[in-house]
């Protein structure tokens, strides 16, 4: 459970350091997620977002528990 939070932690501190160019990603406008915009109200549901950033994620803990 240690190693688990700090290579989190570790994540966490890249991704903030790495903000300026993961921002510039195109994360969030890929084809399939869904955005709806109406006159008063904006729904945003990043489908392919999410299956893209799960299948990372998945593939990084296989790769740490071999």
């Amino acid at each position: 459970m240690n190693r688990t939070l700090i290579l989190i932690g570790l994540i966490v501190i890249a991704a903030g350091l790495l903000w300026p160019w993961l921002s510039k990603l195109p994360l969030g406008q890929l084809p399939g997620d869904i955005v709806i915009r109406r006159e008063n109200v904006s729904f945003y549901f990043p489908i392919t977002t999410m299956i893209l950033a799960s299948l990372v994620v998945s593939a990084i803990l296989w790769v740490f528990q071999r």
